[in-house]
């Protein structure tokens, strides 16, 4: 059976080790992004670089989407020479990206309407370190015998794929995932601040409380980074995990449910992300906590 051809639309920290995975798997990958050059440094591992987004639709048989946030996956989509503009009946759009659920659902009636393209959302879980290893977790949303012929394109990014309902129901469980996520953040700053004033050596806090019911993933990774003030190179951005928070307590509002603790660490992340920490990592906002001996807060 012929592999289909693969289009992927975003080469940032998460598509360009996605985009490579697929390359060492055999796939014919063509990308596109809105800087070229982003895309261009996949040429040597064996990627075709379109020339437009039309380019790369007419090439594939599936569209990938790695992006930003909701809008830019609106605007790559059904913007001018989008993705809608050129797909045709039984092409499928994979959405990686982290989009707002209801949003997605209009997306793909849209994207059916226009051009007979179908959507699957498919967020991940893992980050950078995941997508380089290809163990990233995926929640998916949209018709089981699409998700079922999409395993094997799937199998070289992740160790999971759950289908979990239709369209829009992979973004949802995606939000409940940022939930967890992001009151861990706001929590595990609180935590190393109050170890740090406490006398206690946060540095290790995360080999103390190792395989405890207080670990996790971001409990292993934000501690140290915090404890040792590293907040270089990061390998997400404050900004996203507040967007993701603002799409849960969105969706709380839509479906009736209460949202109290992810609204509280939203805004704790708005206030923290308004005094310039938007684009640094999570990790930064131990230092909304800390203050010197004489009371002032620690600036980064």
């Amino acid at each position: 059976m012929t592999q289909p051809r693969l289009g992927f639309i975003g080469i940032g920290l998460m598509g360009d080790p996605m985009t490579r995975r697929l390359l060492q798997a055999g796939f014919d990958v063509w990308v596109w992004n809105r800087t070229l050059a982003k895309a261009e440094t996949l040429c040597e591992a064996g990627a075709h670089v379109a020339g437009s987004i039309g380019e790369l639709v007419a090439s594939v048989d599936v569209v990938m989407l790695c992006l930003a946030n909701t809008d830019v996956v609106e605007t790559v989509v059904f913007g001018e020479g989008g993705v809608a503009t050129h797909g045709r009946p039984n092409q499928l759009l994979i959405d990686f990206s982290s989009s707002d659920p209801a949003a997605t659902r209009d997306f793909a009636t849209r994207l059916e309407d226009t051009c007979g393209m179908r959507w699957i959302d498919c967020p991940v879980s893992g980050g950078v370190a995941g997508a380089e290893a290809g163990s990233l977790v995926m929640m998916a949303g949209g018709q089981s015998t699409d998700i079922e012929a999409l395993q094997p394109l799937l199998e070289p990014l992740s160790t999971r794929v759950t289908h979990m309902g239709p369209v829009g129901a992979g973004q949802v469980t995606k939000v409940c995932n940022q939930m967890v996520v992001g009151c861990q953040a706001a929590v595990i700053a609180e935590m190393v601040a109050l170890a740090e004033t406490s006398g206690v050596d946060a540095g290790r806090l995360a080999e103390a409380l190792a395989g405890g019911f207080a670990d996790s993933t971001p409990f292993q990774i934000l501690t140290p980074r915090m404890a040792r003030s590293d907040f270089a190179n990061p390998a997400w951005h404050l900004r996203t995990l507040l967007k993701d928070l603002d799409m849960a307590v969105a969706q709380s509002q839509r479906s009736g449910s209460a949202t109290p603790m992810s609204g509280l660490a939203a805004q704790l992340m708005r206030s923290h992300a308004s005094q310039g920490f938007a684009e640094q990592d999570p990790a930064t906002l131990v230092t909304a906590y800390r203050t010197r001996s004489n009371g002032e807060e620690t600036k980064v």
